[in-house]
């Protein structure tokens, strides 16, 4: 048994998301080793309570550091505002910090943001040091951003330049590129990216565990849901234009079993709003604002399919979507698009916009007129989870690799 020294900046196990993964990488790497685990001084609360409420043998395997670069170096920073230039920062500080504890361990390990356009420093300790799953959100098509302010636009072309600076200019990040001994990527779109050419394997960053469906599929309804915060990148707009086209196909017996429910919150949630009434979707689309985590799973539990035209790199929801035996209809993006096969879902093809909603609508028609494809779809899509979106595929996989090392 290895002892791993895991660097994970988010770390909440209550949470989702960047929080939530990081928390459930921890646990894996204790399945099968020691592991001494460095998040921030915040997250401490969080994991003591959780770990008291949740006992597990695992915890025997893991320890937890806390560190936080001194205060006059972060009072600047307030939730997300700053929050990549303190994680560079807590990045390099972390170094320091790992020395001064006189602690064994045979393998560094850094485990997210997941950001493959921003630097790792662990490489300094002089051990076989793992990067990733890293990856990155893709440049919004122009066309998708054009229902929104223009400055959205603007901030998207401005991060895509940035990234783009760092992978070609970054000393810092050359450097963790060629120090790393294995990095997992993402997605197939991160090694042409950052110009790797050996030591990598794809991992995707997001899973979830079994949280038990039902294969038989009873619902009377077709209930079509979605969930992510309120923002263009999660291209909600689309799903909503999609999904009146699908149902003023419908007849009017065919429209009081179909409903859309939309999970989340955020900026452009009064845009989402204005959307659904201008569509006359009011009796049809539910706007719910976001709920606990079993709270939600039991909406996934008992809807229909999962719609989720999202233009990013990620998705966790999809992972959990796929737990339930959700088919998936989504872009075919190096996100959402490579989590899915043509056997659990529709991996819709960029084009226009209205291009997009076509076809958008026509899967979800698809799905909706055949239910014994719907049910097959359900079948593999549960299959798809637990072949490659279980977290303990993750652990494994993992093993692999420090065992390699």
């Amino acid at each position: 048994m290895k002892t791993i020294l895991a660097t994970a900046y988010a770390i909440n196990p209550f949470k989702g998301s960047e929080d939530g993964m990081g928390w459930n990488f921890v646990i894996q790497i204790a399945r099968f080793n020691k592991v001494i685990a460095i998040t921030r001084v915040n997250n401490r609360s969080n994991i003591e309570t959780f770990m008291k409420a949740n006992p597990s043998p695992l915890y025997g395997n893991i320890k937890f550091l806390y560190f936080d670069l001194p205060l006059w170096m972060r009072f600047w920073k307030k939730g997300n505002r700053g929050a990549m230039l303190y994680y560079f920062l807590w990045q390099y500080g972390i170094v320091r910090f790992i020395k001064k504890q006189m602690i064994h361990y045979d393998i560094v390990h850094n485990l997210n943001f997941h950001n493959d356009w921003t630097p790792s420093f662990l490489w300094k300790l002089k051990k076989p040091f793992v990067w990733g799953p890293i990856g990155h959100h893709p440049s919004i098509p122009s066309q998708y951003l054009t229902p929104y302010a223009k400055s959205y636009l603007i901030k998207d072309k401005l991060s895509w330049w940035l990234k783009n600076y760092f992978w070609k200019y970054s000393f810092n990040l050359l450097k963790t590129k060629r120090k790393a001994a294995h990095v997992f990527c993402m997605n197939s779109s991160v090694p042409d990216t950052i110009r790797l050419n050996k030591n990598f394997s794809f991992m995707p960053s997001v899973a979830t565990q079994d949280m038990g469906w039902n294969p038989e599929y009873p619902q009377e309804k077709f209930t079509l849901i979605t969930a992510g915060r309120f923002v263009p990148l999660k291209g909600f707009d689309l799903a909503i234009l999609s999904f009146a086209r699908f149902i003023n196909q419908c007849s009017p017996l065919q429209k009081q079993t179909c409903e859309l429910i939309i999970i989340g919150s955020g900026p452009e949630e009064s845009f989402l709003k204005n959307l659904i009434i201008a569509n006359g979707l009011e009796s049809h689309v539910k706007l719910t604002p976001w709920v606990n985590r079993d709270a939600l799973m039991s909406l996934f539990k008992n809807a229909s399919a999962f719609l989720f035209p999202s233009h990013e790199g990620a998705g966790m929801v999809v992972a959990e979507a796929l737990s339930f035996g959700l088919p998936v209809i989504c872009l075919d993006n190096v996100g959402p698009g490579q989590f899915i096969n043509d056997e659990c879902g529709y991996r819709i093809a960029p084009g226009n916009y209205d291009t997009t909603i076509q076809r958008l609508s026509d899967a979800i028609g698809d799905l909706f007129n055949h239910p014994a494809k719907h049910l097959a779809f359900r079948h593999k899509a549960r299959q798809q989870f637990e072949n490659f979106f279980h977290w303990n595929r993750r652990g494994e996989t993992l093993q692999q690799i420090y065992t390699r090392l």
